[in-house]
């Protein structure tokens, strides 16, 4: 091949990374303007831990109907497409829950619906890109395209807490999130890698491929599925409860609160961030086993402290903790590309059984304890976590494309 061909071919590469990066830090940015809202939503529609925790579910709901179905929505239209419209629909559903805050709990309620089977979708196809990524670069990069949804998590976060300190209605704020979303998410994907060398070479024979009933038939990615399961419960719960437990459990103020939550997620970015480093020296293995145990000890000195300051130090370790188990267990379920989005459906359909389900289910037990005692179900949950990271191994070194 020769010179000119092959920098087209990096150019073309290095352009479909940016979109990837564009789709993560798009969705991390539209779920925590969702999220640093939370407080808000719970007392202007006069709601209980337990019945916030309840509509917390129906989140899960959404994406639990999409996950299911989304690896064969990938393969049908390629992840391009599915990121594009699941924008759309996901724009359009804040705007709903936007709407909602002034109705209404069913109104809010359905848009959590709509909100939840679009990020489900969403999910699904970006993994999939980001894992192509990863093969045409010969580079393990998803835990920074990760890195990028924190950031878009953090961005989301920030603007909340400003918005809050400017008495900024929390209708407006969405109403003009889930517009830009659906605006601009469509555009800036456009630039995606073909999920399949194939695609690229028409005529080329298809790879085999895994339906998704095979591969929830396959011990391994039923285990990776656990693992991300437990680790997508200590984020989601982070993600939903950290600023609520700080305000409620500390006394903290709203802004503060929210605050808390920016570091949770301003930690998970910076773990994202170096993770590829770490993970080039330790393995996957033992570097998760080490995380989970940080984010074990960061959810105990958050929930045991004796105060605010110290509960930020944990928020800070349970974050860093978290940062890599959903990430790695992505890239370990997407390892040989042609059963990717089948094993990627999967893996994700159970870790969101805990990212969205489990997040209320904390709040069910905050009615019965109080919503910082509850927390401590993260610390078992790594635990488990600890125990399955095995199942991640590598099966082979990644190799660039050539």
């Amino acid at each position: 091949m020769t010179a000119a061909p092959q920098s087209a071919e990096r150019a073309r590469t290095l352009a479909g990374v940016r979109a990837t990066y564009a789709a993560f830090i798009a969705t991390g940015f539209v779920f925590a303007s969702w999220a640093s809202r939370i407080p808000h939503f719970q007392d202007q529609l006069g709601l209980s831990p337990g019945r916030l925790g309840l509509l917390l579910l129906a989140i899960a709901v959404g994406s639990l109907i999409s996950l299911p179905m989304a690896g064969a929505i990938v393969d049908r239209f390629g992840s391009r497409r599915t990121v594009a419209v699941m924008a759309v629909l996901d724009g359009l559903a804040v705007v709903l829950v936007a709407i909602g805050y002034e109705v209404g709990v069913p109104l809010v309620a359905l848009g959590l619906v709509f909100f939840g089977f679009a990020q489900g979708g969403w999910d699904v196809a970006m993994n999939v890109q980001g894992a192509v990524a990863e093969r045409r670069l010969g580079q393990a990069i998803m835990p920074r395209f990760h890195a990028g949804f924190s950031l878009g998590t953090v961005a989301g976060a920030l603007l909340g807490a400003l918005l809050v300190g400017l008495d900024v209605a929390p209708s407006v704020h969405l109403l003009v999130v889930g517009l830009v979303i659906a605006a601009a998410v469509p555009t800036a994907v456009r630039n995606f890698l073909p999920d399949n060398e194939t695609e690229a070479e028409p005529g080329a024979p298809a790879a085999p491929r895994t339906s998704a009933l095979v591969a929830w038939t396959e011990p391994r990615t039923l285990l990776i599925g656990l693992f991300v399961l437990t680790f997508a419960f200590a984020e989601g719960s982070g993600n939903d409860w950290a600023g609520v437990a700080l305000i409620d459990g500390y006394g903290t103020s709203d802004s503060v609160g929210t605050l808390g939550f920016a570091l949770f997620l301003t930690a998970m970015t910076v773990g994202r961030w170096f993770g590829p480093h770490l993970l080039a020296r330790f393995g996957r293995v033992v570097l998760l086993q080490a995380m989970a145990a940080a984010a074990a000890l960061g959810v105990l000195l958050f929930v045991l402290a004796p105060n605010a300051p110290l509960a930020f130090a944990g928020a800070l370790l349970w974050g860093l903790g978290t940062a890599l188990g959903f990430p790695v267990g992505m890239s370990a379920a997407a390892d040989e590309p042609a059963r990717a989005p089948a094993r990627v459906s999967v893996v994700a359909s159970i870790g969101y059984c805990a990212f969205l389900g489990g997040p209320p289910l904390v709040g069910l037990l905050g009615d019965t304890f109080s919503v910082l005692s509850a927390l401590l179900a993260v610390a078992v949950a790594m635990a488990v976590g600890f125990l399955v990271a095995p199942a991640t191994r590598e099966p082979k070194v990644l190799e660039p494309q050539r």
